[in-house]
């Protein structure tokens, strides 16, 4: 008995060590713009059933409630948690931000499209909407050199002023994607999720409509860390982690004890 408690105490040690990680994940972005934080989330091992509930305990009588032994805990996954982060004005034409659900479509060096809530835009040498690390923004909007007063409204409509005309130019349209399960989505890095079987298939248009938030330019998302919820589980799961610990050590008294005495 010893000997598994042993076992289902370093399980306890590798969830808690985990879970550190994941927090430690969540304050390292704190400052990453539209990064979601995510929460670790735990489930039980196998259990041993050494007497099942029900089961007679003499002819008359049966178990109340019988005898299961647990091996211990894991970390079963990590939840995304898509909550809107504020939003901070910064008076760049080209920095956007999705106000509710939807994610800007960013082409990936390998040709698949990748999806981000990080509106840092820019432009490209060739005038194109890139993201910071130079990848073009779907659908794909160039503009024209020597062009003023970019504006892009609230349903995506890209639109300038160019060279030598009084009237102002639409340019193209900005679509955003949203998902039925968007916590599917699986980080890539560089602010990128990228789709999998449990997220589902994209539903790209229009912002604004069919359930996705309108574009806000010159704002960008903030991350939607709470540095204080963190740094209270941050404290929790020091805590758990130093009774697994502590089990480790009395389970490891006990043996000796025994040894010594036997």
């Amino acid at each position: 008995m010893t000997n598994a408690a042993l076992h289902v105490a370093r399980t306890g040690l590798d969830a808690q060590n985990e879970r550190m990680r994941v927090i430690a994940n969540n304050l390292a972005n704190v400052n990453t713009t539209g990064f979601k934080r995510d929460r670790a989330q735990f489930e039980t091992l196998a259990y041993q059933a050494i007497t099942a509930p029900g089961a007679p305990s003499s002819a008359e009588n049966k178990y109340a409630n019988g005898l299961n032994l647990g091996s211990g805990v894991a970390i079963a996954g990590t939840a995304r948690i898509d909550t809107q982060g504020s939003l901070e004005t910064t008076s760049n034409a080209l920095d956007l931000a999705v106000e509710g659900a939807g994610l800007f479509q960013v082409q990936m060096p390998d040709g698949r499209t990748a999806y981000t809530r990080d509106g840092n835009f820019s432009l490209s040498a060739e005038g194109n909407i890139v993201t910071s690390d130079g990848m073009p923004v779907q659908p794909q909007i160039t503009i024209p050199q020597g062009a003023q007063s970019i504006t892009i409204a609230a349903d995506g409509t890209v639109s300038a002023q160019l060279a030598g005309q009084t009237e102002v130019t639409q340019l193209g349209k900005l679509q955003t994607a949203s998902f039925l399960n968007p916590a599917g989505l699986q980080s890539a890095g560089n602010n990128l999720l990228v789709e999998t079987a449990a997220s589902g298939a994209p539903q790209v248009g229009d912002p604004g409509i069919d359930g996705r938030g309108a574009i806000r330019q010159g704002s960008l998302e903030s991350s939607n860390v709470n540095v204080v919820e963190e740094m209270v589980d941050m404290i929790e799961t020091q805590r758990a982690y130093e009774v697994n610990s502590k089990m480790i050590k009395a389970t490891d008294e006990m043996l000796q004890y025994a040894n010594q005495q036997l």
